[in-house]
């Protein structure tokens, strides 16, 4: 008699434990067929480096190119030695012809 009342209750128990773990994530929107908004990740680029055009250098730190001019790297940009003032400019494609960059 014990036994016909053990079965449903196990059917029971077993029921209620597989729909209590369910996870139920309500939905928006009307029909359901909206997606939650996605959040988009905003990328916050370093700001630049503001390079000198022009800087001072003692000519011991600077080295020799192949040519005999005088050149110093900083940040990974090159400067050249203008041998009319002593200054060093950022490198640009008109000093090829510019005699002031040239050793005299």
């Amino acid at each position: 008699m014990q036994l016909k009342y053990i079965f449903p209750a196990m059917i029971v128990l077993s029921l209620v434990f597989a729909g209590c773990s369910k996870k139920h994530q309500p939905q928006t929107g009307t029909a359901g067929t909206e997606k939650p908004a996605e959040k988009k990740l905003l990328v916050k680029k370093a700001p630049q480096k503001l390079l000198p055009k022009v800087i001072t250098v003692d000519d011991r730190a600077a080295k020799k190119s192949v040519d005999g001019r005088l050149y110093y790297d900083l940040d990974g940009r090159r400067y050249w030695r203008n041998y009319d003032d002593g200054k060093y400019y950022l490198f640009n494609k008109s000093m090829y012809g510019n005699p002031a960059f040239t050793p005299h």
